[in-house]
């Protein structure tokens, strides 16, 4: 049975979700596998707008099974919040809702740590973070001596023990740090997630176990990225990127599912390009363009709204990103926005401060910032393009610009999207159904 994976290859807000939703027809399960609640999907069902971070987009269709890997930081209150959002919007999630016993517990404390980071930088150094504690949570997950996981929730006693030191730790380190800061009380604070626990504990389980059983059924998993690629804590614009895997190099290790079991490999991208917070973007267009871009795409965060900085597709970046996640076919999201917009750039190298050609996307920080993007101009169209529901709908110059995408990262299109309905939705492939 066929398994995919869905990853954006930007700086995030690729529409993953739509497609994750759109694809769920020929899965049997959808798996978020790293990120937490600074994640932002919005899919728009029967005229109805659902905005998802921690739950997989699956959930809103019906007998599909969602599961929150272990590689997923999880802050309960967070998470109870949505789950009672869409409970509120009429959505079913009893027995079909997993969480990993295994998945880090964002605390009190991560919240305020994540201040404190950002605070102590300049205002141009600052990461751009959510504040949400995905951060410091995930700082001490690979520092062993105060990480909590799900699974701890429930042995109470132990998990006292474990959080008074976690908490005197905090605590003074914190009241060094923020002059304003006002000390954690232990007690307190697993009163607190205790309570959580037992509020999630319909939801809690060996989501290791159930996957690989779910596999031995014959089901078929559809893993969902967070983020997008370029902010890949390995791969993306380091410093300024997330803390986790969010390119498909997360998959395993958030999952627990070796990616062997992955037939489909499906890179999302705009049709133009965004990023959120700081950090290098060589082809922002801080000017008119940017700003109808912005304006016509509604591009304001999904988490926190803040404006998106926008600009023209970035060919040599997506590259990069297409090659690290090992996409075998591209999803172009959002190609009505450029609609009215004559001509079109899009960025196929770089030329760096000593006028050579880059056309790999380069690692260091310092080097990407002294390039410059060189562009190929397309013609672009005028006509509305959103009521397109098949390819030859298109206008010819808007087949030629998505044609040319293709090319220049080298990975077939496979799926356009013209606007946010699941019905706006492109395909030149086959979208096997469940049986």
């Amino acid at each position: 049975m066929s398994s995919t994976c869905v990853v954006g290859l930007q700086w995030g807000d690729e529409a993953k979700g739509k497609i994750v939703d759109w694809l769920c027809d020929a899965h049997d399960v959808v798996v978020r596998y790293q990120g937490g609640a600074n994640a932002g999907h919005t899919v728009v069902a029967e005229g109805v707008t659902y905005k998802l971070s921690l739950i997989p987009t699956g959930i809103l269709r019906p007998g599909i099974g969602c599961v929150i890997g272990n590689g997923v930081v999880v802050h309960p209150p967070a998470f109870l919040k949505e789950v009672e959002t869409l409970v509120a919007q009429g959505v079913d999630v009893k027995g079909r809702l997993h969480v990993s016993d295994r998945a880090h517990v964002i605390l009190p404390h991560h919240l305020a740590e994540e201040r404190l980071t950002e605070e102590s930088t300049s205002s141009a150094d600052h990461l751009g973070t959510t504040r949400r504690g995905i951060g410091p949570c995930y700082r001490d997950k690979v520092g062993r001596v105060h990480g909590v996981r799900i699974g701890d929730l429930y042995h109470p006693e132990r998990f006292r023990v474990h959080l008074a030191r976690i908490v005197e730790y905090k605590n003074r380190l914190l009241t060094a740090m923020l002059p304003d800061f006002t000390p954690f009380d232990a007690d307190q604070v697993a009163e607190d997630y205790l309570g959580y626990a037992e509020r999630m504990r319909p939801y809690v389980n060996d989501a290791t176990s159930w996957l690989h059983e779910s596999l031995e059924r014959g089901q078929r998993l559809l893993f969902e990225g967070a983020q997008g690629s370029l902010l890949d804590v390995d791969h993306g614009t380091y410093p300024y990127v997330t803390s986790s895997n969010s390119s498909a190099a997360g998959i395993a290790a958030g999952s627990s599912v070796p990616t062997r079991h992955i037939d489909r490999w499906i890179g999302i991208v705009k049709a133009y390009t965004t990023r959120v917070g700081g950090g290098p973007f060589p082809t922002e267009q801080d000017n008119d363009t940017g700003e109808r871009i912005r304006r016509i795409g509604k591009e304001y965060g999904t988490v926190t709204g803040r404006p998106r900085r926008c600009g023209w597709f970035d060919a040599v970046a997506v590259r990069h990103s297409a090659r690290v996640s090992g996409s075998t076919e591209i999803a172009v999201m959002l190609l009505d926005v450029l609609s009215g917009i004559d001509p079109i750039q899009v960025a196929v190298a770089y030329e760096d401060d000593k006028g050579r050609e880059v056309k790999n996307f380069p690692a260091n920080l310092a080097d990407l910032e002294k390039c410059r993007p060189i562009y190929k101009t397309l013609p672009g169209w005028q006509e509305d393009i959103t009521k397109a529901r098949t390819w030859d709908e298109l206008p010819p110059a808007a087949q030629t610009y998505v044609d040319f995408l293709s090319d220049q990262v080298g990975v077939p299109v496979s799926i356009v999207s013209v606007g946010p309905e699941r019905t706006q939705t492109i395909s030149r492939g086959p979208r096997t159904a469940r049986p």
